[in-house]
């Protein structure tokens, strides 16, 4: 599980990083908001923890900001402030779970572990996937890209559900021509290419592409 760590104090962030890892996470860390925001925007994470009081842009900024284009990332913030009307106030922009500074470790793996569970099953492809930009909602049969919706083929649809289902994962020609359930037989690697160039068009403001792997097949990444 790879965790985005959002928090401006550098000894914290380096405290939490060592321990979120050596509990069994992959740990990226922004030092402001903006930061924070690009990160989200341009690579894919599994939850984020965002501190309230980052600079540049502040913390439910950002949340608010990332609900746009990414409205099912879990997400918990961290706070000082431990009025009411903050633990309100970042909950009805968007977090799914707040915790108060000081807290100690296990409660904030706890905490991140159950919003995993709770908003991530596993075992199940999720009805909707959010990538960087992208959003794509299999039970509403739509795609949407930075907020926008974006037009698919019926085949262009197979190739990038195909794609998401097998993140990180390398899809063959083979693969593809598999999935395709319209026309199948003219499935061939020409044709195969001329769908992947139009996909990647239409994902490139996402900041995801479709990288050929020479010899293999394609794999959908965040942008360099």
């Amino acid at each position: 599980m790879r965790v985005l760590l959002a928090e401006d104090d550098d000894i914290l962030a380096d405290a939490l990083v060592s321990q979120l890892t050596h509990v069994g996470f992959e740990t990226l860390v922004a030092h402001d908001g903006q930061q924070a925001l690009n990160v989200l925007n341009a690579q894919s994470v599994d939850l984020a923890v965002l501190d309230i009081g980052l600079p540049v842009m502040d913390g439910l900024s950002v949340l608010r900001e990332v609900r746009k284009t990414q409205p099912d990332l879990p997400i918990l913030i961290l706070t000082a402030l431990d009025g009411l009307e903050h633990r309100v106030g970042g909950l009805n922009a968007g977090a799914d779970d707040y915790l108060t500074k000081p807290f100690d470790f296990p409660e904030l793996e706890a905490r991140v572990r159950a919003l995993l569970r709770r908003l991530k099953p596993s075992g199940s492809t999720q009805a909707v996937q959010t990538w960087g930009g992208l959003v794509f909602d299999r039970e509403a049969h739509k795609a949407q890209v930075n907020g926008g919706v974006i037009e698919l083929s019926p085949r262009e649809w197979e190739l990038l559900d195909l794609l998401l289902v097998q993140r990180d994962k390398v899809v063959t020609k083979d693969d593809i021509a598999k999935a395709w359930t319209l026309d199948r037989q003219q499935a061939g690697p020409s044709s195969i290419e001329v769908y992947i160039h139009r996909l990647r068009r239409k994902l490139e403001p996402s900041g995801l592409s479709i990288r050929t792997v020479r010899g293999l097949g394609y794999l959908l990444e965040a942008a360099a």
